[in-house]
């Protein structure tokens, strides 16, 4: 578990931690006299899990909620469990020849990666992986885009990704890379099984070594493409939610 303390803002990322993570929420800070019924569920949830709770003016929150939109509520947080790279195995076996995991390569915004986050945890993702260098990572803000996800779905920080990779087709694991140039459309592949997903950054997409260690590069049909002047690739975030709704539509078929 990291020891470094961070706030976390918004009632959807405090009530989250609240529930999944409880023994790393310190306090909570509620504004005082704020109407909202979610805070009060809040209060009373982090009262029961024996977390101190305080009544605060919003001066307070402002401050401590540095810019983010903190509606009403923050929590002083020692960060969610951090995955290795060991644990791959058990979430794969676990999966029971059905693991659905998110490679993000090199996302730099943080409200993509919360986007992200978020698509990963409703379709039932088994992880999602990204580097430990040259890509955001779950910080407050990413907390609050991913509305609790970032807390519900386990994030493995990669050391080497490319290593990664290898690790995972080692375990059974069959890595699709999302790439424009790609002939084979993603909707004429077979997402059933245990299945990588991987997807590049917002300028630059997936990098080398990435697409080396992808055992096939697919492509999203974007037939509105040649007639929208300028539009010529999903926004990382968009391609992932397309992307991963896909594998679960045909594991539903």
């Amino acid at each position: 578990m990291s020891k470094q303390n961070q706030w976390i803002a918004g009632i959807n990322a405090v009530a989250a931690a609240v529930e999944h993570d409880a023994d790393n929420v310190r306090e909570v800070l509620v504004e005082a006299g704020g109407k909202n019924s979610r805070l009060t569920e809040i209060e009373e949830n982090a009262r029961r899990k024996g977390i101190d709770v305080r009544r605060v003016a919003q001066q307070a929150l402002d401050g401590v909620a540095g810019g983010l939109r903190h509606q009403g509520v923050v929590a002083r947080y020692a960060a969610a469990k951090t995955w290795g790279e060991d644990e791959l195995p058990a979430l794969i076996e676990a999966a029971q020849g059905k693991a659905l995991i998110l490679v993000l390569d090199g996302v730099q915004d943080p409200h993509n990666l919360g986007a992200c986050l978020r698509s990963a945890a409703a379709a039932g993702a088994t992880a999602v992986i990204i580097p430990k260098d040259k890509a955001v990572q779950v910080n407050a803000t990413v907390r609050k885009t991913s509305a609790g996800a970032a807390d519900s779905v386990p994030v493995i920080r990669a050391t080497n990704l490319a290593r990664c990779l290898r690790e995972l087709q080692q375990l059974g694991v069959w890595i699709y890379g999302l790439a424009g140039e790609a002939t084979a459309s993603l909707y004429s592949i077979d997402l059933r099984g245990n299945v990588a997903l991987a997807l590049g950054g917002e300028a630059d997409g997936l990098r080398r070594l990435t697409r080396e260690h992808c055992d096939q590069l697919v492509t999203i049909p974007m037939p509105g493409a040649d007639a929208a002047q300028g539009v010529e690739s999903l926004n990382v975030s968009v391609a992932t939610g397309v992307t991963l709704f896909e594998a679960v539509r045909q594991r539903q078929a």
